[in-house]
């Protein structure tokens, strides 16, 4: 499952995306687009991770299609599969899988906010919320936020970044909120 979606994210490493601008991908995740108007990503050690800065991330749109073929896949519930049984249920007509809506949020976060070269990885997502559907031809704005920022006190080499993730629909309404935990590495380890 693992190697599929992967192929499906058109996954390369930073080093590689660094020497060449890729095609957006498209497929059963959805599009990422506006990858070639976007400028390099900066490497942002821990020190650059100060609370209060915002990182407009780009936008991504879904489809029909690739709403139906996700949830074929991976979350298999009528309100993402069958676009008449969704009609006549509660949501009144198909909506994406909040965890295609996380996948393509976390494709340009990893472009955008957290930096390939510093980062560490992550102590996990503290919350996910979904308060309004993503319906097919949506395209969202995914932003982040460091809410907080403070330096390890037991590895002087890095820090911990706490931030908030907002993904907004065309009219400005709040469709996916995520708060997350990432290490990163810091400039000038000895510092205190």
């Amino acid at each position: 499952m693992y190697s599929r979606m992967a192929d499906q994210l058109d996954w390369v490493s930073p080093a590689a995306d660094r020497e060449c601008r890729r095609i957006p991908p498209t497929g059963i995740l959805g599009s990422v687009t506006g990858d070639s108007q976007r400028p390099e990503r900066p490497i942002r050690y821990f020190e650059d991770y100060v609370p209060g800065l915002t990182v407009d991330c780009g936008t991504f749109s879904v489809s029909e299609e690739e709403i139906v073929a996700f949830a074929k896949e991976y979350d298999p519930q009528p309100s993402h599969t069958d676009p008449v049984a969704a009609a006549e249920s509660p949501v009144g007509g198909l909506i994406a899988s909040g965890w295609q809506t996380t996948i393509l949020s976390m494709r340009l976060l990893a472009e955008h906010f957290i930096s390939g070269e510093t980062g560490l990885g992550a102590a996990g997502i503290d919350e996910i919320r979904w308060p309004r559907p993503v319906r097919p031809g949506d395209t969202l704005r995914v932003r982040a936020t460091v809410a907080d920022a403070r330096r390890s006190r037991s590895k002087p080499d890095r820090g911990i970044v706490h931030s908030v993730t907002e993904i907004t629909n065309a009219d400005g309404e709040t469709v996916m909120t995520m708060k997350a935990t990432n290490f990163f590495l810091t400039r000038q380890p000895s510092a205190g």
